[in-house]
């Protein structure tokens, strides 16, 4: 017996027989699907199924894993697990449209009024913003990619007062989180339109530094309230692989803190005023 084998019995045991796109006849002698059908459905013969059930099968390759996971319906987490039993790198689909944003999630930002909050996909496309990140990035042109913003907004120069970092970091942090996804369109379109708008982009993707961003400190230049520095925590949405929840904070006291509150007070007036049904500052929910 194996682990993989375990668990792939125990999701066969608890599968539906009702979503079966076929029709299934004979005795059960067990709950859930038989063998033959999670192979049928899996694309496999039966023979190799059983030996990965028995553990005379432990390393599926990634194509069989993944079908595994269709025909008995497995979650996102369950997909990761069953990858990792494999012993296999599992890379979760990268979506072609935005995915909505669990409300529990987008509550959360919502709870830190002093905090400025935005969920990043792993080609740091921006899905989702609190109020205060919202009134914070209002400076620039659009909102929809963190690397875009840097390079080939205007205001990216002059909103990070420290460009040269800001600029490393980002590139650098680009790398790490989307190297699972280096073959995909949608990276080399977005690869390819920086390198074309940004020289200074082109060259430092070019140095192929990875550094993934998990904490550290920036200074910002705003108009309303000038230049002051904040710190940044990057933590992984557990709920959306591959995403990840970022919130910007001030040291108590600080001038960081005295700006994000001046910035908090204008989102809260703001959004008193002309508030959208539903939270306009969400994007994805």
């Amino acid at each position: 017996m194996s682990e993989l084998g375990d668990f792939l019995r125990a999701r066969r045991a608890a599968a539906s027989v009702a979503s079966l796109p076929f029709v299934s006849s004979g005795r059960r002698r067990v709950p859930g699907l038989r063998r033959d059908e999670v192979a049928v459905l899996a694309g496999v013969s039966v023979d190799y199924y059983t030996r990965l059930e028995q553990g005379r099968e432990t390393n599926p390759s990634a194509q069989v894993t993944d079908a595994l996971a269709h025909a008995l319906d497995l979650d996102v987490h369950e997909r990761r697990y069953a990858y990792g039993l494999a012993q296999i790198v599992w890379v979760p689909e990268l979506a072609e449209t935005e995915q909505p944003v669990d409300t529990a999630l987008t509550r959360l930002m919502d709870s830190w009024p002093g905090a400025a909050c935005f969920v990043l996909d792993p080609l740091l496309d921006i899905v989702a913003m609190n109020q205060l990140a919202t009134t914070l990035f209002r400076p620039f042109t659009a909102t929809r990619n963190l690397v875009e913003m840097v390079f080939l907004d205007p205001e990216g120069r002059t909103f990070y007062a420290d460009w040269g970092r800001a600029a490393t970091g980002c590139v650098a942090n680009l790398r790490a989180s989307s190297g699972l996804y280096a073959d995909t369109a949608r990276r080399h379109e977005l690869v390819d339109q920086l390198s074309t708008g940004s020289t200074a982009f082109a060259e430092l993707w070019a140095a192929h530094d990875v550094e993934p961003k998990t904490h550290d400190q920036k200074a910002l230049r705003h108009p309303d309230v000038g230049e002051f520095t904040i710190a940044f925590d990057a933590l992984e949405v557990s709920a959306l692989p591959g995403h990840q929840l970022v919130v910007y904070r001030a040291e108590p006291a600080s001038a960081g803190e005295r700006a994000l509150r001046t910035l908090s007070e204008a989102s809260t007036s703001s959004a008193q005023d002309g508030r959208v049904a539903g939270g306009a500052s969400h994007r994805g929910t």
